[in-house]
């Protein structure tokens, strides 16, 4: 490094947290920028609107053993899905062990960010005090997240009624009792929003545009991801074949048991729901599935079939885009990109010293695969790490033969498997000397493998 080094990390999220924790295990000067006023990200539950936060009674859908941090485990009295209370202490315990807090700036925005002459980011940003400052920095890490910013859907007509995006859903309380309740979407937000809400409300449709395969959190007495961990040697096809064939056997004919569109293609096509009441609220007769919508007609909803409905709310889980706020458009926009083209999902064709950390959606957790990532990067700025020489032929190599032979769209633009990401990323840190252990082999280890200049993983008794 010839050039005086710091580098700003935008966000203090689960992904902004592990970047800075690896940039000061790296000894490399660091700056976090969060406009929360604590460490966790969409994590930190917040009942008032526009913080894309958890709702109330939210927890993980993957499960500890494949989300914690490598060389961080969980406490171990936290369950195998633990909720979003629970996770936020996690990242606080997390932060403050690894000496991150220091390095945070709180209730900051992050207004613009330029490449100067230089090749360094100019940084503009308002302060907690409201003062406005520019800083510049060597090395830019983007942590700032991709469920924040929501797609909200169109329809013909208007509705009189309330009608919200998931981002802004907290819970459900009295004011939802006896209500009629309409949600659109089938991911999993969808599912726990349309859970959720029938405890309450009088009537809760679910509005399906297309089929989706609804997992369950344990299969055979194990969490589901952990069971699917125990055969990364089977080809993508043949897991995919495999896992369908179960769901079918558990969960019998969506069509006919649940009235529900039914999958045409394997499971793993595209990102499942992983809802384990989902489908028990439906045939209690709690949820009741829809089709899509054609219009919007006052207090009422019309839909393709040509059913007609009143509802007193509507509730779109319908995603979110993939947007940088502080980048002027012509110069970074992928929110209609079908891929994301970045290297390993982090690394840009053009700026070596700009990297995104958690830009990926995992069949897993994001987490700990943001941990290498960080790795990497600050293995490239230390001087242990070279990129390939012709980057641009290795994304498009990359995008070209993705994991699994997901369904194209905005909603795949960043999927990946988690153990095959795991292993290419695990790979490129190999170049760089750094050896990352074998990851947990049954539903109670715990990852005590990593090594790295002979560190071992922290104890920590955290819970709440």
């Amino acid at each position: 490094m010839s050039k005086p080094c710091h580098i700003c990390v935008i966000g203090a999220g689960p992904s902004g947290l592990t970047a800075a924790k690896n940039c000061l295990e790296a000894g490399l000067p660091v700056t976090v920028f969060e406009q929360n006023d604590q460490v966790g990200g969409n994590w930190v539950y917040n009942a008032k609107t526009g913080h894309s936060s958890v709702y109330e009674n939210t927890h993980i859908i993957s499960s500890r053993n494949w989300s914690e941090y490598e060389d961080f485990p969980m406490p171990d009295d936290y369950p195998d899905y633990p909720n979003h209370r629970q996770l936020q202490a996690y990242f606080e315990s997390y932060a403050k062990h690894f000496g991150v807090m220091k390095q945070i700036r709180f209730e900051t925005t992050v207004e613009h960010i330029s490449r100067n002459n230089e090749g360094q980011w100019d940084v503009r940003y308002t302060a907690a005090d409201g003062e406005t400052h520019t800083e510049t920095y060597s090395h830019l890490m983007v942590a700032n997240g991709h469920h924040w910013n929501p797609k909200t859907p169109e329809y013909p007509g208007h509705f009189d009624g309330t009608f919200m995006h998931s981002h802004d859903f907290k819970g459900v309380d009295d004011s939802w009792r006896g209500k009629k309740v309409l949600v659109i979407g089938a991911g999993n937000s969808a599912c726990d929003v349309a859970v959720e809400s029938s405890r309450l409300a009088s009537h809760v449709g679910l509005s399906m545009r297309s089929p989706q395969w609804f997992l369950p959190k344990f299969m055979f007495g194990l969490p589901s991801d952990v069971l699917g961990a125990r055969t990364p040697w089977l080809p993508g096809r043949a897991r995919q074949l495999i896992f369908t064939v179960l769901l079918k056997l558990l969960q019998g004919d969506y069509a006919e048991k649940y009235g529900l569109p039914k999958p045409e293609k394997p499971v793993l096509s595209h990102h499942p729901s992983v809802n384990s009441d989902l489908l028990d609220f439906i045939r209690h007769g709690r949820i009741k599935p829809r089709p899509a919508i054609n219009a919007l007609k006052g207090d009422s909803v019309e839909f393709a079939d040509g059913r007609t409905e009143a509802y007193d709310i509507i509730v779109a889980c319908t995603g979110f885009r993939i947007t940088f706020p502080f980048f002027d458009r012509d110069f970074i926009d992928f929110e209609q990109a079908r891929h994301v083209p970045l290297y390993r999902k982090m690394m840009h064709e053009k700026y070596e010293n700009l990297y995104f950390i958690g830009l990926f959606q995992p069949l897993g957790c994001i987490w700990p695969m943001a941990d290498y990532q960080a790795k990497l990067a600050c293995a490239e700025i230390s001087g242990r790490y070279q990129r390939p020489l012709d980057i641009k032929a290795a994304i498009d190599h990359e995008l070209a033969h993705p994991h699994l032979k997901f369904e194209g769209g905005g909603r795949h633009s960043t999927e990946v498997d988690y153990h095959k990401f795991r292993e290419d990323l695990k790979t490129e840190l190999g170049k760089a000397g750094i050896d990352i252990g074998k990851p947990p082999a049954g539903i109670h280890g715990r990852y005590k493998h990593f090594r790295q200049a002979g560190q071992t993983a922290p104890e920590h008794t955290s819970s709440v």
